[in-house]
C-alpha cells in the first residue's frame, strides 16, 4: 500500500486512541500516530494498557521514545504484535523530561546511536521503521560545523541503517530554555531547508511537518514533499482533516457532515463507556469540530459542563446538536 499523503502528528496527551477513533471518522485514509510512548513503559511496563486500539483506527502508526537499541528492538516487536503498521523514532521532542532521558530531539546529535536503534528495529519486525526528527538543535554540538551540515550528517547516517522515511518538523529544537509549547512556536519555520534536503536526498520520503493549517497550503507542500503532517490543527480545527481528504486523497469520496460524525462517534463511546472510560476523557477530543461556525462556544461549554455531570451519557452528544442545528 501507498504511504498516504496526509498524516496526524503524535501528540503527547492528546493523540491517545479516543482521539485517533474520532479523526478516522473525518479521513478514511489518513496515517495516524500513537503519543510518543517510552520503549520501557512497553517492555516493563503494561502493554495492553498502552498499545491497545480499535481496529478502525487503522493505518495507525507506533511513536517510539529511547536511546537503547535492544530495549527499542523489543518495543517495535510488541508494537508489531498489537497491530501497528508502522514504528517511528521520536528525535524531534525537546522537552526537559524526555532529554533527560537522553531521547527525543537530543538524539539527533547521535546519529550512529540512532542508526544503531533503527537497524535494531528494522531487524525485529517486518514494517516500517521511520524517524521523526527536527531541521536541528540548539546549541549545535561543538563539533557541528553549521547547521545544514549538522542535520545532513544525521539524515545521511540514519539513511545508510536502511530507515527511508524522514519526517521534518520545520523548526530547530531548543534544548533548554522553551517549554514544548514554546519550540513549537518560537523558532521560525524552515521550509527552506527541507526543501533543501529534498533536492539533496531525492531517494528518501520527506514527509514535512510544522505550522501547517490550510488546505492551500498542504496543496503547496506537496508539489514538493511526499506528504504532509498535520499537528494542532487537526486537534482545534479536526473538519479539515475531512477536507484534506477530499481535497487532496479522493475527490470523489463525499465528506460526512460535522452532525454526521457525532451520531457516528455514540456507539463508540457507549462502548467505552461500558468498559469505564469516563466521557468527559472521550468529549474532550471533539471540542473543535465546529471551530469558526456560529455557537461553537456554546457548544464547547455544553459539553464541557454536561460530561461533568456524575451520570452522564452519550445523550450529552445528541442533545449537543440542538445548539449547532439552532444557528444553521
Amino acid at each position: 500500500m501507498a504511504r498516504p499523503k496526509i498524516s496526524v502528528a503524535p501528540m503527547l496527551a492528546y493523540t491517545d486512541s479516543h482521539c485517533r477513533y474520532f479523526l478516522r471518522l473525518l479521513t478514511p485514509g489518513a496515517l495516524l500516530y500513537s503519543e510518543m510512548i517510552t520503549a520501557a513503559a512497553i517492555v516493563r511496563g503494561d502493554a495492553q494498557r498502552l498499545l491497545a486500539f480499535d481496529p478502525a483506527e487503522h493505518p495507525l502508526a507506533l511513536q517510539l521514545g529511547g536511546c537503547d537499541a535492544r530495549e527499542l528492538a523489543q518495543a517495535a516487536r510488541i508494537g508489531e504484535q498489537f497491530g501497528y503498521d508502522e514504528i517511528n523514532l521520536n528525535c524531534g521532542c525537546p522537552s526537559d523530561r524526555v532529554r533527560s532521558g537522553r531521547f527525543g530531539a537530543c538524539l539527533m546529535s547521535q546519529p550512529a546511536l540512532v542508526a544503531d536503534c533503527i537497524q535494531a528495529m528494522r531487524e525485529a519486525v517486518d514494517i516500517p521503521v521511520t524517524v521523526k526528527c527536527r531541521t536541528g538543535i540548539d546549541p549545535m554540538p561543538a563539533d557541528a560545523a553549521d547547521e545544514y551540515g549538522f542535520l545532513t550528517r544525521f539524515i545521511h547516517r540514519v539513511a545508510q541503517s536502511g530507515c527511508d522515511v524522514f519526517v521534518v518538523h520545520a523548526r530547530r529544537a531548543v534544548l533548554g530554555g522553551l517549554s514544548p509549547k514554546q519550540n513549537r512556536e518560537i523558532p521560525p519555520l524552515q521550509y527552506d531547508v527541507v526543501e533543501r534536503l529534498r533536492a539533496d536526498f531525492p531517494a528518501l520520503t520527506l514527509i514535512l511537518n510544522g505550522g501547517v493549517r490550510t488546505l492551500q497550503a498542504v496543496r503547496e507542500h506537496l508539489r514538493v514533499f511526499d506528504g504532509v503532517m498535520i499537528g494542532r490543527e487537526a486537534y482545534q480545527n479536526p473538519y479539515l482533516m475531512a477536507q484534506l481528504h477530499q481535497a487532496v486523497c479522493d475527490p470523489q469520496w463525499t465528506a460526512p457532515s460535522r452532525e454526521q460524525v457525532i451520531e457516528q462517534f455514540v456507539p463508540y463511546v457507549q462502548a467505552r463507556l461500558k468498559e469505564g472510560h469516563r466521557l468527559s476523557g472521550m468529549i474532550r477530543h471533539i471540542q473543535g469540530l465546529y471551530a469558526g461556525l456560529p455557537r461553537a462556544r456554546s457548544w464547547r461549554r455544553f459539553l464541557v459542563e454536561q460530561a461533568a455531570r456524575p451520570a452522564a451519557d452519550t445523550d450529552v452528544l445528541v442533545d449537543s446538536l440542538r445548539i449547532v442545528r439552532a444557528a444553521a
